[in-house]
């Protein structure tokens, strides 16, 4: 009898001591808010039309992004033969706590749109050129991973400096409205 209370009561101990144990571990925290952004598509893109499009995911693909390790800022979108269409060169980290199950970190992975979407997409690809590129990864309010996709054509040289002259006469603007 004095034996089993002894164990309980120390049982009791251990298990209050883990909490507080847990408590002061520096685990890494999901974020609420995951907003990736492709920074310099709008500097060399001329943006036409923009989609949210739903990525398939692995399990620790998921995970990683969760925590914004992920990276869309050399990628871009192409369709295969079988007219679906997939973002190439995302860079989704590894999952730190994941074993052997975790995913390669520069696959290529399918996007899911509308079939008329889809078509419209490859359509316009294929006749004018254009190219689609990934503006924005994020997680809607149901907790699934959306990809901002846009349709874009290429700026040339002299586009992106008047892009940059017209951003610095913003700021000269801005800065002159301050002071007054």
């Amino acid at each position: 009898m004095e034996i089993t209370s002894i164990f309980v009561k120390l049982l009791i101990i251990f298990r209050s001591f883990l909490k507080v144990l847990l408590n002061y571990l520096p685990l890494t925290r999901m974020q609420k808010n995951v907003n990736i952004k492709n920074r310099k598509a709008r500097f060399q893109y001329d943006l036409l039309d923009t989609y949210t499009a739903g990525i398939v995911l692995s399990g620790t693909e998921i995970k990683s992004i969760r925590e914004s390790k992920a990276s869309i800022a050399e990628s871009f979108c192409e369709f295969n033969e079988h007219g679906e269409l997939f973002v190439v060169n995302m860079t989704i980290e590894e999952y730190i706590y994941g074993t052997y199950y975790n995913h390669k970190p520069k696959a290529t992975r399918k996007l899911l749109l509308n079939k008329r979407e889809l078509k419209k997409l490859e359509k316009e690809v294929k006749s004018t050129g254009l190219t689609i590129i990934p503006l924005r990864l994020f997680i809607n309010e149901r907790g699934l991973a959306k990809l901002s996709i846009a349709l874009a054509k290429g700026k040339k040289l002299y586009d992106k400096r008047e892009t940059i002259k017209d951003r610095e006469n913003k700021v000269r603007l801005d800065r002159i409205k301050k002071s007054y």
